[in-house]
């Protein structure tokens, strides 16, 4: 049994790329998932000046020996203004100056999702170049446009191609951990 992390880039309480990991999440039954809200870890912004002052927090060397100590990730990027969002941005920031390969050997599954056609894939495309920066072993991906026409609360993905893809995209990460 594979231990995996999920989270989304977001620290929006009504984020829907955490609606999104937490749906597929709940899709794994074979493996131990442990969902995480960012939402509920407020981290500073980054800057030398405030590491040199303050270290850093204890909440975060933790993260990082959690992300450590699975064998995959499932993270869903939220998109601001054809981006990667700055919260998640600085999320990284703070993760790769702990210890710069934080992403070794970890194979992730890489999502993203927005109320618009394109499925943040501004974003997608941002971090999936990025992560390997950290160690990131294997990238599988998967982008849901349009989310409130495609996604119900009580039903998950209702769009039956975008449904398959996205089974199709965590069957392929599952082979892989």
């Amino acid at each position: 049994m594979a231990t995996i992390l999920a989270f989304a880039g977001s620290n929006s309480s009504t984020s829907i790329n955490y609606s999104l990991v937490k749906y597929t999440a709940a899709l794994i039954k074979e493996h131990q998932v442990q969902l995480l809200n960012l939402a509920n870890l407020p981290f500073p912004m980054y800057s030398e000046d405030y590491e040199k002052k303050n270290g850093f927090s204890n909440s975060l060397v933790e993260l990082k020996n959690d992300i450590q100590n699975v064998d995959g990730l499932i993270i869903s990027v939220n998109e601001h203004n054809g981006s990667v969002s700055a919260y998640f941005k600085n999320f990284l920031d703070w993760l790769s100056r702990v210890d710069k390969n934080f992403l070794k050997d970890k194979k992730v599954l890489l999502m993203s999702t927005s109320p618009g056609g394109r499925g943040a894939i501004g974003a997608f495309e941002s971090i999936k170049n990025l992560l390997p920066r950290f160690g990131a072993e294997t990238i599988i991906g998967f982008s849901l446009p349009s989310f409130q026409q495609n996604f119900d609360a009580t039903k998950g993905i209702t769009e039956p191609e975008l449904s398959k893809a996205h089974k199709k995209a965590i069957a392929d990460f599952l082979a892989q951990i």
